[in-house]
Order: C-alpha cells, then structure tokens, then sequence
C-alpha cells in the first residue's frame, strides 16, 4: 500500500489527525470517462496525491450519456427529471462504483482504508443565471456500492446562494502551487470539455473563471468526421489551416468580453460557424478558438503570470499546446513539468473538496466563482452493507 498512513472519518467524529485518505471521482464534459485518484489531505494546505485509474466509457455508455445531454437542454426547472437522464444516472453511478473497485483492486485497498469518496457526478446541465445545477450520480447509491462514504452534490450550494458554482478546483490548484513551493503569480489552465483558468498571485490572491470552449468542440467535430471521439495527437487539425474569418467571428460572443466571476454549459458554444469548413480546417479553427479564448481572458487577470500550466486532456494535443505557446506570453508548460499528474487534478480536486466539506470549510470563494461569501457545501452520504454487483 506504498508506505500511506491509514486514517479515518467514520462515525458522528472525524478522527483527530490531519491527514485523510480521500478518493475523488470526475467525469468532465468531454466524456472521455471516469478518472479516479487517491489522496490524504487535510483539506487545507497538505496534499499527498496517490495513486489513479483511468477508465475510458464504452461506447454504450457514452451513448447513453449524450442522450442524457440532450436531453437536458430541453429540461424545465421544477418538471420531473426526463427518463434519458433518469437511465443515464443510474448507468453512470454504476460505472463510478467499478472505477472505484479498479483503483481499491489495483492498490490492495480496503474500503475501510478510504475515508470518503468525492463524487462529483456528471454534468448534464448548469444554468447559474437561473440557480440552476444538475450533476448525476446517485451519491447514496454509491456509497452503499462501495461500503465508503460518499460527498457528491459540490455546486448546489454555490449557485443557490448566487455564485457561477464553476470553477471548483482552484482551491486545490492553490493548495497544489503551495505545496510546490510556487510564489510568484502563475497561472493554471485546465482544458477539458470547458476551459478555466486559475490565477494565483504573489501574495495570495486567487482569482478563477471559465475562458471558454475547451476539448468538447473539437471532440465532436472529430467524432463526426473520423469516428474518432478525439482529435488524437491533433493530427486532423495538423493537416488543416485556421479560416481567420470564422475564428473571428467565433470571438465575436459576448462572453468573452464579460468580467469574471463567469462560467460555461458544455453546449454554451456551437460548432454552426466551422460546419462548411473541411475537416482538417474545422479541427484547426475549433482549436485556435480554444486558445485565443484562453488569451482572451488574461485581460481579467491582475497581472500577467510568469508562467502558465496546463491541466487537463488539452495538454496531450500537440498542435493546441504549440499555438498556447505562440499566443501566451510566458512560459508554458504541462501539469507533469511540476511532477503533477494532469490527468488526474480534477479527480484528486474532489477527493480534497470532500474532505473540505466533512470539515465544514469553503469549497467556494467570492474570487472563484463570485458567490457572496466563502461558501461550503456538498451532501454526505453515510456507507452502509456494500451492495453487491
């Protein structure tokens, strides 16, 4: 069990020491699948990433939870929750329970060496302006699954009070940087299906947004024109040439104007402009819009970072981080130049986001996600006879 010290949080009592074992599960919207990692933490500034599993969707099951985000567009608040995404929930919870057995499995693990499981669901529709969230996933369902107890439901809270209840993880960003020694302003980009960025300053501060698209654009642009679900290695995008005209046009949305605190629906923005395009040339200009979104936001940021890292699927497509490093002024780099995981931040962020919610603390700032005040949240849980399946 590589040399991790076991503690607790069971019962009515979290154990007196610092350190929690935490396994956080995410499902971004790109729908790639589920990443599960370990961590012990205190929630606050201590972060001990551990060990991680990646499990792609199959087919099936990213089918069904496409028909769940279609769905959701159409979903009134207050109406029962449509049989689409009914279906989807119970699939994807399934799904998360087996991701959490692989990774036990994998490390000779025992349910009762995880404290808590962050889960943070999928996201099937966000509408902040309307105090309005929904992420899947049944968290009681999993805990009784396995035999762990679970936090799920992190945004809720947020929006309910008013806040954009997105970004979340810039406050494990923070703690990251912090562990690594980081003091001077940086910023940390994270591209998944959305784009956000994290901008921690010399002296503290903290300020996160969405910038934009991120990988789900040209995710399905890709699957639509190869039947590949990515653009791997960037290759269709590598062959093609970026229409300046539709890049502009694409630029042209109001959102990019906006100040923060602000944040993004997977289905925020449309592939509509790029569609006459060929492949190649839609791939390059869905990506170059990726980026000059990301440069676009910088105007909302104090100052500019010394140095920029990137998180998320985004930083293994060679062609969006060549153009990252042509557009930002600075250094830019990959989360593993720091000897971080890219892959596995978001689900490390919330295996520490719910060891922050047991202990009643901020999972929110005014600076991250423009609610009124430092806000907690999340939804406990408690872990009953583990079900079998």
């Amino acid at each position: 069990m590589r040399g991790w010290c076991i503690t607790a949080c069971r019962g009515d009592k979290m154990d007196k020491s610092p350190m929690i074992r935490a396994l956080g599960l995410m499902s971004g919207t790109s729908l790639d699948g589920i990443d599960a990692a370990i961590v012990e933490t205190d929630g606050e500034g201590m972060v001990r990433p551990g060990p991680s599993v990646s499990i792609p969707y199959k087919p099936e099951e990213r089918r069904i939870l496409a028909l769940a985000l279609e769905a959701a567009k159409d979903w009134e608040p207050d109406t029962p929750m449509p049989e689409e995404i009914a279906e989807a929930e119970r699939h994807f919870t399934l799904a998360n329970a087996v991701a959490v057995r692989e990774l036990l499995s994998q490390e000779r693990l025992k349910p009762a060496d995880i404290a808590v499981i962050g889960f943070h669901g999928q996201t099937v529709l966000h509408q902040p302006a309307r105090r309005r969230t929904v992420q899947i996933g049944l968290g009681d369902v999993l805990a009784r699954l396995t035999g762990i107890d679970v936090v799920n439901d992190f945004r809720s809270a947020d929006v309910a009070a008013g806040g954009q209840g997105a970004p979340l993880v810039p406050l494990y960003h923070q703690a990251l940087a912090r562990s690594a020694g980081i003091v001077e302003p940086v910023a940390l980009i994270n591209i998944g299906g959305v784009s956000n960025i994290t901008w921690l300053g010399a002296d503290g501060s903290l300020l996160a947004f969405d910038t934009g698209p991120g990988n789900a654009l040209i995710d399905d642009w890709a699957l639509a024109h190869t039947g590949e679900p990515v653009d791997r290695d960037g290759a269709l995008a590598a062959a093609g040439e970026v229409d300046m005209d539709v890049l502009e046009a694409l630029m042209s949305h109001a959102f990019f104007d906006a100040p923060p605190p602000k944040s993004l629906d997977r289905f925020s923005f449309s592939s509509d402009a790029v569609k006459h395009l060929m492949a190649p040339d839609g791939a390059a200009t869905l990506t170059a819009f990726t980026v000059e979104a990301i440069a676009r936001g910088l105007a909302h940021v104090p100052g500019v970072p010394s140095r920029f890292i990137i998180c998320g699927g985004g930083r293994h497509n060679p062609v969006m981080m060549s153009m990252l490093s042509r557009r930002l002024q600075g250094g830019v780099l990959p989360a593993e130049d720091l000897g971080w995981r890219g892959d596995d931040i978001e689900a490390e962020a919330f295996a520490y986001l719910a060891v922050r919610s047991l202990r009643d603390l901020p999972l929110s700032l005014p600076g991250t996600t423009g609610v009124p005040e430092p806000m907690p949240g999340g939804q406990l849980h408690r872990a009953g006879k583990v079900l079998e399946g």
